[in-house]
């Protein structure tokens, strides 16, 4: 079982008054849950919390070189992405393509660090129409170049028939109701948890809240053998799995990248590959994927009325 730190215990491990603890947990997300009426932190989501919120990196000496044939992906994970590398490195043989699953800010913080090529990400911000730019700005202090991949449609995985009758967020909030949830600086764990702030459901009073998962497809694997009822997630699982979908929206998922970095052959040999008619062909044949906007620069913007379609 994961070692839970008391109210004492997690303000001596942050360096703070124990008052500040009760600011932490309501305004900035900090992991806890409570347990007989007293605040219990597992210690490693504190750990991870405070990884996801560490903004302020060393700069690398070395940067990542482009004549080493290695292109490397990391932040958040989805299936289409997945497919879409293995095309890259089906036609380019002097290429390789990789991708590290650290979920979107965990790609922003690699992308500030120099130990990616491109970061992917779907971080909504705060206005709920936008996504990405304030979290790049916070992160990597000036604006990376921004091209879209695809809008795909997130929502609730649940089980095939919907038995549990689980038909928006604030259902998630009724007794006997279990869940599987994504990991601390995903934009799908944000998003839900959005979605609960919005619905006033504490998301720590929802069992399985605090168990996480790190991919999408993981998620639909707990709901498909039952381990959960519900959990967040991308609409292709559910389509790839054979089990249900509640939507919540859709979303823009963008690939994220150094504007020193942007004419690397490696990175315009992939931004290339989202125009093949192969890729398209593969986004056709897969479910929740619109790619009106694949492979087009963004700026802040210029896709609101589209994205509000959608919704």
């Amino acid at each position: 079982m994961a070692k839970l730190l008391s109210t004492k215990e997690v303000a001596r491990f942050l360096g703070v008054n124990e008052k500040m603890i009760y600011s932490l947990v309501s305004d900035k997300g900090l992991p806890a849950t409570k347990i007989t009426g007293k605040w219990l932190f597992p210690q490693h989501l504190v750990e991870q919390w405070i990884e996801t919120h560490t903004i302020n990196f060393p700069e690398m000496k070395t940067a990542l070189s482009p004549e080493q044939g290695l292109l490397i992906l990391a932040g958040s994970n989805d299936l289409l992405l997945d497919k879409a590398i293995a095309l890259f490195n089906t036609q380019n043989s002097g290429q390789i393509a990789v991708f590290g699953n650290l979920g979107s800010m965990g790609g922003l913080n690699a992308l500030r660090r120099n130990l990616c090529h491109i970061a992917t990400s779907h971080l909504l911000q705060e206005d709920q129409d936008e996504y990405n730019f304030d979290h790049a700005l916070k992160v990597l202090e000036m604006m990376p170049a921004v091209v879209n991949f695809c809008r795909r449609e997130q929502g609730l995985l649940v089980q095939k028939g919907n038995p549990r009758k689980i038909g928006a967020v604030t259902d998630l909030g009724k007794k006997g109701i279990t869940i599987v949830n994504r990991s601390l600086g995903t934009g799908t764990r944000l998003l839900l948890d959005h979605e609960l702030k919005k619905a006033g459901i504490k998301g720590e009073k929802i069992n399985g809240y605090l168990r996480e998962v790190q991919r999408h497809l993981d998620v639909g694997l707990e709901v498909l053998s039952g381990r959960a009822d519900a959990g967040p997630g991308i609409r292709a699982v559910a389509d790839a799995l054979g089990i249900g979908f509640i939507s919540l929206r859709w979303e823009r998922y963008d690939l994220m990248i150094a504007k020193d970095r942007f004419f690397d052959e490696g990175i315009q040999r992939f931004l290339g590959l989202l125009h093949d008619k192969a890729f398209r062909q593969i986004a056709d044949a897969t479910a929740g994927y619109d790619l009106q906007f694949s492979g087009r620069m963004v700026f802040q913007g210029n896709t609101d009325s589209e994205e509000k379609k959608k919704q």
